[in-house]
C-alpha cells in the first residue's frame, strides 16, 4: 500500500512537470556595452513564481525515492520564503500537512502564499534558529524535515537534461555569443550554483561561474578564507539569498569568483531594472544583476565581448511592502542614492564604475 502510495505521488509530480513549460531567456537591450550581451533567465513564472520551483520538485522527488515522505507524512522546512511557498504548492498536491519554519520579517505576501497552499507558518526571530526548531518539529510530529540546505546540491541530477544549466546552454544556441562567459547566481542553499559549475565542467564548457553574495552572508568569505566554521549573527537583508552559516549545499570548488554586493546596491539596481523591463523583480535579482553588469565593466576594460547570464529569481509583487516601500527599505536599506547615481552613468557610458 505504501510504494502504491509512492508510485502515485511520483507520478502526480512528473505530470506537474510535463504541465510546465521552460523559463523564458530575456536578453536585455543594453546597446551600451557593445558587444556584450547581458541575459535575464526568468524564474518568476513558473506555477509558484520562482526558481525555486525547481528545487522543491527535486527536494520531494529526492525525499520520495529515499524513502523518507510515506502518505500522510508531515513536511516541515526551514525558509525564508520562496522554497517555502513553492514546497507548499507540492504538499498540496500530495495531500500532505506542510509547516515552514521562518523568520517573522519575511514578507508578508509569502507568508500569504504559504497560506494559500494550505501551508502552515512557524515563526523565529532569528535565522539561525529554523535548523533546530525544524529538527524539532519533525522529530515532534514524526514528518520529515525536507532541509534544503543540506539536499539541494544533490537532490538535482546536474548531469540530466531537466536542470537549469541544461536550459541555459540550450537556449543560447542562436545568440551572438553562445557560450556564455560568465554565469552569475546568488547563493541560497548553494544548490543551484552547485548544479550550474558542476554542469559546466561535465560540458567541458569555457563558461565561469560567479556567485554573488549579498552583506550579512558568509558565502564570500568562506569562499575566500575556507574556513567553514564561520558564521554571521545577522540576517540577510535579501530575501532567499545569504546564510549565516555556511550551508552543506554550497560547493565552493565549481565556483571561479565571488563578489559581494551591497544591499543597497541590490535595492537600486531592481528600480534601475524596473525602467528597463516594465515590471517589478524580487531583491536578489537586483543582486545577481549587478554582480553581472560589473562583470561586464570588467569585461569592456579589457576589450573583450562575449554574453553574461544571470536570473530573475522571482517577482517583485512579492515585495510591495518591503523592497517598494521608502519607508521600509529607509529603515532596513538606508539611502542607495550612490548605486542609482553609478547606474545612471551606466546608462551612458556602458560601464559601471
Amino acid at each position: 500500500m505504501s510504494s502504491t502510495w509512492v508510485n502515485q505521488a511520483i507520478a502526480k509530480i512528473e505530470a506537474d512537470y510535463q504541465r510546465s513549460a521552460d523559463t523564458h531567456l530575456i536578453k536585455l537591450d543594453l546597446p551600451q556595452l557593445g558587444g556584450i550581451d547581458v541575459y535575464l533567465k526568468d524564474e518568476s513564472t513558473h506555477p509558484t513564481g520562482s526558481l525555486k520551483h525547481r528545487l522543491a520538485r527535486s527536494l520531494f522527488l529526492y525525499a520520495l525515492c529515499n524513502g523518507w515522505i510515506k502518505q500522510n507524512t508531515p513536511i516541515i522546512e526551514s525558509s525564508s520564503g520562496s522554497t517555502a511557498v513553492s514546497e507548499a504548492y507540492f504538499a498540496r498536491l500530495l495531500g500532505l500537512p506542510f509547516i515552514a519554519v521562518m523568520p517573522s520579517t519575511t514578507a508578508k505576501k509569502k507568508i500569504q502564499q504559504i497560506e494559500f497552499y494550505g501551508g502552515q507558518c512557524y515563526f523565529v526571530e532569528n535565522g539561525s534558529q529554523m535548523y533546530p526548531e525544524s529538527a524539532r518539529l519533525a522529530n515532534e510530529l514524526k514528518g520529515h524535515y525536507i532541509d534544503q540546505f543540506t539536499y539541494a546540491e544533490r537532490a538535482t541530477d546536474w548531469r540530466g537534461n531537466n536542470n537549469i544549466a541544461d536550459s541555459i546552454f540550450n537556449q543560447m544556441e542562436k545568440e551572438p555569443h553562445p557560450i556564455p562567459t560568465w554565469i552569475v547566481m546568488s547563493p541560497g542553499t548553494g544548490g543551484t550554483s552547485a548544479t550550474i559549475g558542476r554542469y559546466i565542467r561535465y560540458q567541458q564548457q569555457t563558461t565561469q561561474l560567479c556567485v554573488v553574495d549579498p552583506e550579512n552572508s558568509v558565502f564570500y568569505d568562506y569562499f575566500n578564507s575556507g574556513d567553514a566554521s564561520i558564521v554571521c549573527n545577522k540576517n540577510s537583508k535579501i530575501e532567499g539569498i545569504g546564510r549565516p552559516r555556511v550551508e552543506p549545499s554550497f560547493i565552493a570548488g565549481v565556483v571561479d569568483s565571488m563578489i559581494k554586493i551591497p544591499d543597497a546596491a541590490s535595492v537600486a539596481t531592481i528600480q534601475w531594472l524596473e525602467q528597463l523591463l516594465g515590471r517589478k523583480t524580487g531583491a536578489s535579482t537586483g543582486t545577481n544583476l549587478y554582480g553581472a553588469l560589473l562583470l561586464a565593466t570588467k569585461m569592456r576594460q579589457a576589450g573583450q565581448t562575449g554574453s553574461i547570464v544571470t536570473l530573475i529569481c522571482d517577482s517583485g509583487d512579492r515585495y510591495l511592502d518591503t523592497y517598494y516601500d521608502p519607508e521600509w527599505v529607509n529603515s532596513n536599506i538606508g539611502c542607495f542614492k550612490h548605486y542609482q547615481d553609478k547606474l545612471l552613468k551606466f546608462n551612458d557610458t556602458g560601464l559601471l564604475i
